[in-house]
């Protein structure tokens, strides 16, 4: 504790005198952890930053800025924050003895979640600020700038995204071919385990227009892929072109029409919002890829009722009928949670039941982590550790035993590949198969943005090795 005092008067002391640079030379490291929307939101902040005179850096050491944009849906994942902010106030008094200002910042579910309680377990924190109101950076660190240390989690009034400043044409271009858009955020649902409905806020949806620039500026500066992104992304239903109201099918219809856009993609989904309209866009749309992430959690309905999913292990199994009928090279993804209180044997024998009756693609299974605020933190019976650690290595060890069978199942076929960027071998390039494996082919194969077929010779673990058709 003394040392930590210490530490803190070295960093207070030298900040009075701290030379304080001008805009063009400031540099912002960003940290992302989490989901895809994470990414995405961490690539505004950079955009919005970028408007304030900030470049960004892969160099933490060299940031004038640092910001850990975080995520709040298991224990450890916020406790890895606390661990990095840590090692940060190091550098922080480092940079301070040196006369150079480094500003920490905390943004995401865990700002949110927690807001003050960050500041007071970590002091080198200058400002917390929540998902909802990162378009206000540039304001609240001129504040920050000033000597105040500034907690902005209130939920935005106004239309975030209408506030955020365009990233620049050559910004889209090095980010690559491949590109997340949010079109959706927050969640109604209120499943008993998740606290995205506290930290994400209540279902809104960006209006059509909105997103159809966006998704143009992306396909203008060379994105041929484009993922659509959302806490409960098929729940979109936003204001078309002419204010009647949108679901998600028609959504994707529209932007298939954007010239140099190839491929669309969504994520994440809830079993409930799995419309007519976008079965048939499943069916009908080419550009949309034969893979959806369509999360289950459980196959045991006694657990499913516990968890408010709403939905039961048939109703899942009955839908994903209709969706094989629409488009039999659909390939699906799931999340699953093992050990949710009161989970017993037999609910676990249900979910495993459940998974080698759908057979995944691929899939992301996790132990029950009780997150505060939420009714499944507070419910009886919580499965002890071991016996949560025994069930996820028996569901994972399926899991990988299916993605391996579906990975395999592709060797001597031709597929269609869109090659994103140079291998981490030389003379490889890296693309992307229509199920989201990772395909390695010949650097000569293909130029970057380019869609080829490619033959599948062998698998590895998580990728696929193919040469050109």
């Amino acid at each position: 504790m003394e040392l930590n005092t210490i530490e803190r008067d070295d960093i207070d002391i030298a900040a009075e005198t701290a030379v304080a640079l001008p805009a063009a030379s400031r540099k912002v490291f960003v940290k992302t952890y989490g989901c895809q929307m994470n990414v995405y939101d961490s690539q505004r902040m950079t955009d919005a930053l970028a408007a304030d005179g900030y470049v960004a850096t892969d160099v933490i050491g060299d940031a004038d800025l640092v910001l850990l944009n975080t995520c709040h849906i298991r224990e450890k994942a916020a406790e890895k924050v606390y661990s990095e902010l840590g090692r940060i106030r190091e550098m922080k008094a480092e940079r301070a003895r040196a006369g150079r200002e480094m500003l920490v910042g905390v943004a995401g579910c865990v700002a949110q979640a927690e807001g003050a309680e960050i500041i007071r377990r970590s002091p080198s924190v200058d400002l917390v600020i929540g998902p909802q109101t990162y378009h206000r950076l540039p304001h609240v660190l001129a504040r920050v700038r000033g000597g105040e240390k500034i907690i902005e989690t209130d939920y935005a009034i106004e239309d975030k995204f209408g506030h955020l400043p365009q990233p620049k044409r050559a910004e889209i271009i090095r980010r690559g071919v491949t590109a997340f858009l949010t079109v959706q955020e927050g969640c109604d649902k209120f499943c008993t385990f998740c606290v995205v409905p506290y930290t994400r806020g209540s279902e809104v949806s960006r209006p059509v227009a909105q997103i159809v620039a966006e998704a143009e500026r992306l396909a203008q500066a060379g994105v041929r892929e484009v993922t659509l992104l959302g806490q409960n992304v098929n729940a979109w239903h936003g204001e078309g072109e002419t204010a009647e109201e949108w679901g998600l099918g028609r959504l994707l219809f529209r932007l298939a029409e954007i010239p140099g856009l190839a491929r669309l993609r969504y994520t994440t989904s809830h079993p409930r919002d799995m419309d007519d309209e976008l079965i048939a866009a499943h069916r009908d749309l080419r550009a949309l890829m034969p893979y959806l992430h369509l999360p289950v959690q459980s196959g045991s309905d006694r657990i499913l009722k516990a968890m408010n999913r709403r939905h039961t292990a048939k109703d899942y199994l009955t839908l994903l009928d209709r969706i094989r009928a629409a488009r039999s090279d659909i390939a699906l993804s799931g999340d699953f949670i093992v050990g949710f209180p009161g989970e017993t044997d037999a609910d676990f024998e249900a979910t495993m039941d459940l998974v080698r009756q759908v057979n995944y693609a691929s899939a992301f299974s996790f132990k029950y982590s009780p997150r505060p605020g939420t009714p499944g933190a507070e419910m009886a019976d919580h499965v002890p550790e071991a016996v949560k650690d025994e069930r996820l290595q028996r569901l994972q060890a399926l899991l990988l035993t299916q993605q391996q069978e579906f990975g395999a199942s592709l060797v001597g076929s031709t597929i269609d590949t869109l090659i994103e960027k140079p291998g981490r071998q030389a003379g490889q390039k890296v693309g992307r198969s229509p199920w989201l494996q990772p395909v390695i082919v010949d650097e000569n194969s293909g130029e970057i943005g380019e869609i080829i077929q490619v033959r599948i010779t062998k698998t590895g673990y998580n990728s696929l090795f193919a040469e050109l058709a």
